[in-house]
């Protein structure tokens, strides 16, 4: 944050087919079913997004308590802090940093933290489709996910946290690049993303422009939207990204 006295400008961009937002340029909202949190809004349809996400400072002891709708589903990854999520099926869960969890839309849940922190939040629509059964709690941590090398590059690792099977229709990942390296081609693609820097630095192309970014910020993709990205800097470059995926495209 700058001086009163001094010019301001920002790295913020927004466009119809993407945005990109630095941590510093958003104001802090509440949400009526989180008690003692902080709610930055990162993605939402006003955006042009298909999803909803949040980053949430939470506050020792506070939390939410979601009841089921059949409709919506909800990922978490825990940041920082401690948490206990339990289901409405008498399944429980102690989340750390870097564990992660989808809840399907047919259980309730309640999150509490034990230990103040922050943790992403994506809530979405579920697409149900024909012969494919409603999965059931996911939950995760990071450091057990594998890393392989991706597209036999060393340099670049891929954790799918999600399994690509059929009854999930999103995916959740988390990529890797020492500096130097990246994404080896320019993707375009029906799928969208939201894209949270975990750590370092680089630079992202969006639609036609390279643009850096660095840990803490947020991008949001829109379907066809030209993407690639280069790790720069002193430490590796790591980002969790989101995408629909395993649907049919809505006629």
């Amino acid at each position: 944050m700058r001086e009163p006295n001094q010019l301001v400008h920002s790295r913020a961009r927004v466009s119809r087919r993407y945005a990109l937002f630095p941590r510093e340029g958003y104001p802090t909202s509440r949400l009526p079913a989180w008690d003692k949190t902080e709610a930055f809004v990162l993605a939402a349809p006003a955006l042009g997004a298909q999803f909803v996400q949040y980053l949430l400072k939470v506050e020792a002891n506070g939390g939410t308590q979601h009841e089921a709708d059949g409709r919506v589903e909800t990922f978490f990854c825990l940041l920082s802090g401690e948490a206990l999520l339990s289901a409405s099926d008498g399944q429980s869960w102690k989340l750390t940093p870097g564990s992660f969890a989808l809840m399907p839309p047919t259980l309730g849940y309640e999150l509490r933290m034990r230990q103040a922190g922050e943790l992403l939040t994506l809530r979405k629509v579920y697409e149900p489709a024909d012969g494919v059964e409603m999965y059931q709690p996911l939950v995760g941590n990071e450091s057990n996910v594998p890393g392989p090398p991706w597209i036999n590059n060393e340099h670049a690792r891929l954790q799918t946290l999600i399994p690509d099977e059929l009854q999930y229709d999103l995916a959740m990942n988390i990529f890797t690049f020492d500096p130097g390296h990246g994404l080896p081609y320019v993707e375009t693609h029906v799928m969208e993303h939201g894209l949270y820097f975990l750590q370092g630095k680089g630079v992202y192309y969006l639609e036609d422009t390279w643009m850096e970014v660095e840990s803490n910020d947020f991008i949001w993709m829109g379907p066809y939207c030209p993407q690639s990205f280069y790790a720069t800097g002193p430490t590796p470059a790591k980002y969790i990204y989101y995408k629909n995926v395993n649907r049919e495209i809505a006629l």
